[in-house]
Formats: C-alpha cells, sequence, structure tokens
C-alpha cells in the first residue's frame, strides 16, 4: 500500500538505486507512475506493505517501508529487485551497480567508476569535504541525516 513519503517513521527501511545517467523529466514522470502501481501492491506473504518512494535529483530511486506495519520478506525483496531491473531495461540505465560513486561538483552530480573516484582522490580532484551520496544508509531516519555527507564522514574516507 503506498503511503507519502513524509509520513513514514525513521525506522523504516530504506533501499537506494542510483541510476548512471540523470532520467529525463519525462522519464521520471512515467518512473513515479510505475513506482506507484507497484508499491500499491507491493506485499510479504499476502500481507500489504506500507510504502513510499523518492525520487532525487532525477537519478536515484529511494524505496522506503515501514516495517512497524510489516517487514519485507526475502520474496518481498526479489520483487523489488525485480521490478528495478525492468526500469533498467526499459530506460537502459544501471540502478544495482553498487560499484560507483555519485557525488557532487559544484551544482552538478557526478557518477564515477569506484576505481576512478579512488584515482580522483589521489590527485585531489576529490577531498573529504566532497559530497558524496552515501547509499549504505538502512532507513528513513539515516538517509536524511547522513545520504548527502562529506566523503570524509562516509565509507569513501578511506581514500583520503
Amino acid at each position: 500500500m503506498y503511503v507519502p513519503f513524509d509520513t513514514l517513521p525513521e525506522e523504516s527501511r530504506i533501499w537506494i538505486y542510483q541510476s548512471n545517467r540523470k532520467f529525463s523529466d519525462e522519464e521520471v514522470t512515467e518512473i513515479e507512475s510505475s513506482l506507484q502501481n507497484f508499491l500499491e501492491n507491493w506485499a510479504a506473504h499476502g500481507a500489504g506493505l506500507e510504502a513510499s518512494y523518492q525520487i532525487k535529483y532525477n537519478r536515484f530511486i529511494i524505496i522506503a517501508i515501514n516495517q512497524e506495519v510489516q517487514a519485507a520478506t526475502g520474496c518481498s525483496i526479489d520483487a523489488s529487485v525485480q521490478f528495478i531491473q525492468s526500469l533498467e531495461q526499459k530506460y537502459n540505465v544501471d540502478l544495482l551497480d553498487k560499484m560507483n560513486v555519485t557525488f557532487k561538483n559544484g551544482e552538478h552530480i557526478a557518477y564515477k567508476p569506484l576505481i576512478d573516484f579512488k584515482k580522483m582522490a589521489k590527485e585531489k580532484s576529490v577531498s573529504a569535504n566532497t559530497i558524496v551520496f552515501n547509499n549504505l544508509v538502512n532507513t528513513v531516519g539515516e538517509w536524511e541525516e547522513y545520504w548527502e555527507v562529506p566523503a570524509g564522514e562516509s565509507w569513501h574516507s578511506r581514500f583520503f
């Protein structure tokens, strides 16, 4: 069952999928419609999941569920991954590769393979103060506080 994102408690579980390219506004509108339809019917062992989504910067898809109502199960998580894979195919994007880093470069959002980001850190093209997107956060509360952070305050700090 779809609910507005801002009604979910801070403890709600999230999954963040970053795209290897920016979605057009038209694509975002289509993806939002697909997400809403998917979340309306998303269930775990027949019980509807209280779920929502955000699309940030036309690049990140954040899916969240209120686990106090019903926890996600292996099958429901598999269904969400299959949904994300269908988006990958439809829009010819990569949403599941975790070996990439997305960061702010001024007002621009850059997306680089991890190996390139390491090289940029070594060459001082990025610093511990560079704002990165920490997609390892697990809850809405962590997402609000620790998603957009200086690289030195996230797992990226190992490169500096």
